[in-house]
């Protein structure tokens, strides 16, 4: 009766788990531990034909893997731990780099913790962290994106929304760091965004952001019926972001979002512009499917 039982729930898990017959995507992990919450831009492989990235993973358990790195190019991957030094997070959601700062990046957690990194080859060590401002009732955060102009920095991040009756938050601030290191935000301001598509009761607004050098903001949505799925996500053309040369951060959201890709059966959850290309990578994490990538030309000016 036991192994009829079992036999019974694995047949069931075959028949609702999405195919993966879409061959741009390229796995890079195969179970609910190893999906990509977020990419960073690292730089260029020493051949030029591929990009080194960071991965979080949204794990919370201790001693449970929190950073990878990837490196991508057509056709294949690599796939590599990162030691993370300093108080472990729950949760990760988003990483960026922070222009200008070489091996330093900024690593989110779903409750709004900011992790200041400095990253060298296998190892990544906690300089500092610090708390979101301006943290709203019931946020939940899946995206963070740095947006360097005019000398300034400013950030972006966004409650994810749930579904009709929650439109995600986009929140933006201007930037700077403490001489020991902790980020410090200046005045927040806030739109709301609702997905084009997908549409539905699972659907999160915004699961991950990036921003063109010209300021375009691309957005991911995502939606999520449970550890199996079936999940369904898109890019879209959000809106822009300007930053002045005395530091005000100006948003402005597009009343019709454009939609610029569909991918259904994944659950988009990072996006990264690449530097010096149209290219966007893009990272899900699937739950017990696992995470996947590829490249689509997202980032144009």
């Amino acid at each position: 009766m036991a192994w009829l039982t079992a036999a019974s729930a694995l047949l069931t898990t075959l028949a609702t788990a999405p195919a993966r017959a879409d061959s741009a995507w390229q796995k890079v992990g195969g179970d609910v531990r190893s999906g990509v919450s977020g990419l960073a831009y690292e730089g260029r492989t020493s051949s030029g034909s591929g990009v080194d990235v960071l991965a979080v993973h949204d794990n919370k358990g201790a001693g449970q893997k929190r950073l990878s790195r990837i490196t991508h190019w057509a056709g294949a991957n690599g796939i590599s731990p990162i030691t993370w030094d300093g108080p472990e997070p729950v949760d990760l959601e988003a990483v960026e780099a922070i222009p200008g700062m070489p091996g330093e990046y900024l690593a989110l957690t779903s409750r709004g913790i900011v992790h200041r990194l400095k990253v060298a080859g296998p190892k990544a060590t906690v300089v500092d962290y610090s708390p979101l401002p301006a943290i709203g009732e019931g946020d939940d955060f899946e995206s963070f994106a740095l947006v360097a102009q005019n000398g300034k920095l400013a950030v972006l991040w966004a409650d994810r929304g749930a579904g009709a009756d929650r439109p995600a938050t986009l929140y933006a601030a201007p930037l700077t760091f403490a001489p020991w290191g902790q980020p410090q935000f200046g005045t927040v301001t806030r739109r709301a965004y609702r997905a084009a598509y997908p549409a539905g009761d699972g659907t999160r607004h915004i699961s991950d952001i990036s921003v063109t050098d010209s300021g375009r903001i691309i957005v991911s949505s995502a939606s999520d019926a449970g550890d199996d799925g079936p999940f369904d996500s898109a890019v879209s053309d959000a809106g822009r972001v300007s930053v002045s040369a005395a530091g005000r951060v100006r948003v402005t959201l597009a009343a019709s979002p454009s939609v610029l890709g569909a991918f259904p059966e994944y659950k988009i959850e990072a996006v990264e512009c690449l530097p010096g290309s149209t290219d966007a990578l893009l990272g899900t994490d699937d739950e017990n499917l696992g995470g996947y990538v590829r490249t689509m030309p997202f980032c144009e000016a």
